[in-house]
């Protein structure tokens, strides 16, 4: 749906959300994009909780259904900025928040990355993991959410720029490399382009948006996921047992371990300028991590 960039769009939320509900009576859960309320200024962040997470509390418990309504800007307790969800049950209550891990720096460079992953049960059905935009392309994200028993990636994103095929082969290889069903729902206006879709864990995509405001009204079966996580994709990789059953420590995940000394000749995170040259020279030998010796026997 179109998403303003300097005034709230909790008025139309709430009016999409009545008329998907029309249309669409059976639906179970509502997934908006990210930053669907406030789009992406942070000129009025919100707190949580506060009247605005209270009315969408009060739309999921008039038409009993969850709701993941995409992120807003919140301005915790701590003063900082961050890209909050809220997860909403068909009670109207909310049982998780979710804080952006990975903001898009540099661009987000006045966001705070949160630390908490979230994982929620629907209750009957089956375990859902909540990621937000950028997070998706650190993996370890999406590993951990489904070490954590998670069979459905919700994944909401405002993504406006050239890399959104890019984002949509990643939410394609993510649903087969994690067994899982991948949600990448995707805002139009400021900041967004559209082209939202549902993956299966197949890696074949079952929904495709186009560049314009549209309802996808999807069917999912967690039996499915549990079948292709004990059989394999196709019957054939099996990625989530491989990795439970590796034979090697992964050092690259201890930061002490040195395996990651070539990151730090990368420069900083920072936006690129004018004419810059970053990049443009090679690296000096002495600049990179030496290579530890191997015994080969």
């Amino acid at each position: 749906m179109m998403v303003p960039a300097l005034h709230s769009n909790l008025i139309e939320m709430l009016h999409r959300i009545d008329l998907v509900m029309i249309r669409f009576p059976w639906t179970q859960m509502i997934v908006f994009s990210e930053l669907a309320q406030c789009g992406p200024v942070p000129n009025h962040p919100v707190t949580l909780p506060g009247p605005e997470e209270t009315s969408l509390q009060a739309a999921a418990a008039k038409h009993g259904i969850w709701l993941i309504p995409g992120s807003v800007f919140e301005r915790g307790s701590d003063g900082k900025l961050y890209n909050t969800t809220s997860v909403i049950n068909p009670e109207g209550v909310v049982v998780d928040r979710y804080r952006k891990m990975f903001p898009f720096m540099p661009y987000e460079h006045d966001v705070t990355g949160g630390t908490d992953f979230c994982v929620f049960d629907v209750p009957g059905l089956g375990r859902c993991g909540l990621s937000i935009c950028y997070d998706i392309w650190i993996p370890e994200t999406t590993r951990t959410l489904t070490a954590m028993g998670a069979e459905v990636l919700i994944h909401p994103v405002l993504t406006g720029t050239i890399d959104r095929d890019v984002e949509l082969a990643i939410a394609r290889a993510t649903a087969a490399q994690f067994q899982c069903y991948v949600f990448d729902i995707n805002g139009l206006g400021a900041g967004g382009i559209g082209r939202s879709c549902v993956v299966d864990p197949t890696g074949t995509v079952l929904a495709q948006a186009g560049g314009s405001s549209e309802t996808l009204p999807v069917e999912i079966d967690f039996a499915r996921v549990r079948r292709q996580r004990e059989t394999g994709v196709n019957g054939l990789g099996q990625p989530l047992k491989s990795f439970r059953d590796r034979t090697v420590d992964l050092s690259v995940y201890r930061r002490d371990s040195g395996t990651d000394a070539y990151l730090g000749t990368l420069g900083p995170l920072t936006m690129p300028a004018k004419g810059g040259d970053a990049g443009l020279q090679s690296a000096a030998p002495e600049m990179l991590a030496p290579i530890p010796p191997r015994k080969l026997v």
